[in-house]
């Protein structure tokens, strides 16, 4: 069967190394595109599980095992019901650059299940999860493939998955490394962090929207907080919740609130505060008349070209991905154009008001940096102390192949190809 990747996710790669001149410097490296895009392999099977009532359920679980060149697969696991083998191929592409950019010795993978835990009650995901590890734990294991959390994979879940997983496997692989759950959040911002440095602008005062309400927005909007932002707005599946003044945006105590909401399997739609603004179905993108930041912190595809425009109109010059492929091909394409539109006004002597737009394989590498920093402190059997050295180092790769008001998808896509291409052509899967 020939599996052919998700064209946008593909072409997107295919489009910076050719807009570059890496080909013209390095011809040969073109050879390894139709290999790097190819899986190492696709795992799917049944997942058969009792619900509360006993009655027989089914759902379908994959794993992507998309590339191991520099090391063990790693990737999440991804509980939603829009969960499909594309979707999976598309991040699992996506996660093997994302990866190399850390800097650390980890391959890239992604897995799941359409199965929906939000409204299933603990017993049924319990369950759950030990039906899907009941083949799963087949073709993981700590130096082949180490799943993490995604969409609908917490804590819990994934406490879960390694009990099953140790009475099958009788493997002691447990660990939970300090700041895990903040990392992606955090350092999403110690990359924009970095990004205003490079303009020579602090983050103190600046407007900042977020999507989402999950792990990565929640911690995303705490550490703006802590930092002096102002944040404007969080979403969930049902839409929108805004500030009406931004003189009284969310708080850490808001966000508190919102993460014990979710634990309940709550909505944003159920806060009833006169500060906010609630807008069914909606993102946030074209609904704040200023915005500094804006942060996709929900899901793929969430942030389009026509959001791009609302959101420079509104004066934004930051778009920084927290969560995986946030942005559309359009998105992107827009994104890029208006940076260098920015860079040839600056020629001119005439700027104009710049976009510049992190993509998740830099901006949101904290989270699987420090998830292999877990590997390599369960392989010690101690406990390590945070730093954010990673993100910073992400971020300087990220922009070390191009100048200017450089474009960080051009660098990160660069960058993180040429690390992977070479490993596989040493070990002999391209010639």
């Amino acid at each position: 069967m020939v599996l052919n990747l998700n064209s946008n996710n593909r072409d997107e790669i295919v489009k910076s190394l050719t807009e570059s001149k890496l080909f013209e410097k390095e011809p040969e490296l073109k050879k390894c595109l139709p290999v790097i895009t190819e899986p190492e392999r696709v795992i799917s099977f049944r997942v058969t599980w009792e619900d509360d009532k006993g009655n027989c359920r089914v759902n379908r679980g994959y794993r992507v095992q998309f590339n191991s060149a520099i090391g063990p697969y790693k990737g999440g696991l991804r509980f939603h019901p829009t969960v499909n083998l594309s979707i999976l191929k598309f991040l699992g592409f996506e996660q093997i650059f994302k990866n190399a950019l850390t800097g650390l010795p980890i391959g890239g993978g992604k897995g799941g299940s359409d199965f929906d835990p939000h409204d299933k009650s603990d017993n049924e995901i319990r369950r759950f999860c030990q039906a899907f590890m009941t083949e799963l734990h087949r073709h993981i294991g700590a130096d082949i493939d180490v799943p993490a959390g995604d969409i609908g994979v917490g804590g819990r879940e994934v406490g879960f998955l390694y009990g099953a997983y140790k009475c099958l496997q009788q493997k002691r692989d447990f660990g939970w490394f300090f700041i895990r759950p903040e990392a992606t959040g955090y350092g999403l911002i110690y990359f924009v962090l970095n990004m205003l440095t490079y303009l020579g602008q602090d983050i103190k005062g600046k407007y900042c929207a977020v999507s989402g309400s999950g792990n990565v927005a929640q911690f995303a909007a705490q550490k703006l907080i802590n930092l002096g932002a102002v944040v404007l707005s969080l979403s969930d599946s049902r839409g929108a919740l805004i500030v009406k003044d931004p003189s009284k945006p969310f708080t850490n105590e808001d966000i508190a609130m919102i993460a014990d909401l979710k634990v309940r399997k709550g909505s944003l739609e159920e806060i009833k505060d006169d500060r906010f603004t609630w807008l069914p179905g909606e993102r946030p993108w074209k609904h704040l008349p200023k915005v500094d930041i804006a942060l996709p912190c929900a899901t793929q595809n969430e942030n389009d070209a026509d959001d791009v425009e609302a959101l420079h109109k509104a004066g934004c010059f930051i778009i920084a991905e927290g969560s995986n492929m946030g942005s559309t091909d359009a998105a992107v394409q827009k994104m890029e154009s208006l940076r260098v539109a920015y860079n040839e006004s600056v020629k001119s002597g005439k700027p104009i008001l710049p976009l510049w737009y992190a993509p998740g394989k830099a901006s949101n590498a904290g989270g699987v940096a420090v998830s292999a920093l877990e590997m390599a402190q369960n392989s010690q059997r101690m406990t390590w102390t945070p730093a954010r050295s990673i993100v910073k180092s992400s971020s300087q790769k990220a922009d070390s192949t191009v100048s200017a008001l450089p474009s960080l998808v051009q660098g990160a896509n660069i960058t993180g190809f040429l690390k992977v291409a070479n490993a596989m052509k040493i070990h002999g899967d391209w010639w």
